[in-house]
């Protein structure tokens, strides 16, 4: 077993990722009732960048590491990831993280198919499936809102978001494919962190607010989470092949659910329950498309 070969470690990054993205999701939510969606944005990215440096001087990558042949292509990426966390954070201001974090679960889905869009991939039955069972979910979810004559508007628009999120999202993801060719992982995080800064600074004028001394505890709180989450997605797909890792992606869910039931006190209606298997049936496989693509090839 080699020093990048080390499954367990990589599996047990891969699942305190996920913690960590959930700690950061419960602070954003904790706070959006109160705080303006741009200033949690700029405290989510600037105390990431925390982490985020440090990590990346400790593997000799800063600064020289984030040297860059394709400004554009960042700014591109930058500019959809920057768009997606703000459509992410507006959805868990009116919907529960449960909801929003599977709804989430679209985008590996829809990056399946931009990429037949956008790259001239082929269009193959594991991508139509998973899209349709992905979006089968969404539908079972949303419906019971859109039939009910007292349904919450701000729910509505909510999911609206969510489903943005993922569909940007998947088209960052596109472009990060495109850029790991030729860039650092370090580059392309670190440009993502400075735009989504720089987006959140252009809604100063529209209204921030001097938040309380917990506040900001919280709001620091989402861009260390959020920082050290990406250190640890990292590190696992470092020292564990995705094929390996790809069962884990689905355990993120379970701490989303455990924060709505235990800390904001909010019920799963029983759309959310049915629609559950459908998404993450979706995403799988999407994913065992790749595993496929991925696994050695015998009898040559």
């Amino acid at each position: 077993m080699t020093d990048t070969d080390r499954p367990r470690l990589g599996i047990g990054l891969r699942i305190l990722s996920g913690v960590l993205f959930a700690g950061m999701v419960i602070c954003v939510k904790a706070v959006s009732e109160d705080v303006p969606l741009g200033e949690i944005v700029f405290f989510r990215s600037a105390f990431a960048l925390i982490p985020l440096i440090v990590f990346l001087w400790l593997r000799s990558e800063f600064p020289q590491g984030l040297a860059t042949r394709r400004p554009i292509g960042h700014l591109v990426r930058a500019s959809f990831g920057a768009l997606a966390l703000f459509a992410s954070f507006a959805a868990i201001a009116r919907l529960g993280v449960a909801e929003v974090t599977l709804i989430a679960q679209l985008s590996p889905i829809l990056m399946a198919i931009a990429a037949v869009v956008l790259l001239g991939e082929r269009l193959t039955v594991w991508r139509i499936s998973g899209l349709a069972f992905g979006f089968a979910g969404v539908i079972v979810m949303v419906w019971p809102e859109l039939g009910h004559s007292g349904a919450s508007g701000a729910r509505l628009i909510g999911f609206g978001f969510a489903i943005l999120s993922a569909a940007l999202a998947a088209i960052a993801l596109i472009m990060v494919r495109s850029l790991n060719r030729t860039e650092s992982p370090g580059a392309i995080a670190l440009y993502f962190v400075l735009a989504s800064m720089i987006g959140a600074l252009l809604t100063v004028p529209s209204g921030w607010i001097m938040p309380s001394s917990w506040t900001v505890f919280l709001l620091i709180g989402s861009g260390l989470f959020g920082g050290f989450a990406h250190i640890a997605m990292t590190l696992a797909f470092r020292y564990a092949e995705a094929t390996r890792l790809a069962p884990f992606e689905y355990i993120a869910i379970i701490w989303p659910i455990l924060a709505d039931l235990l800390i904001f006190r909010l019920s799963l209606s029983t759309s959310f329950l049915f629609a559950l298997p459908l998404v993450l049936l979706g995403a799988a496989i999407a994913a065992a498309e790749k595993n496929k693509s991925l696994a050695p090839k015998t009898g040559q």
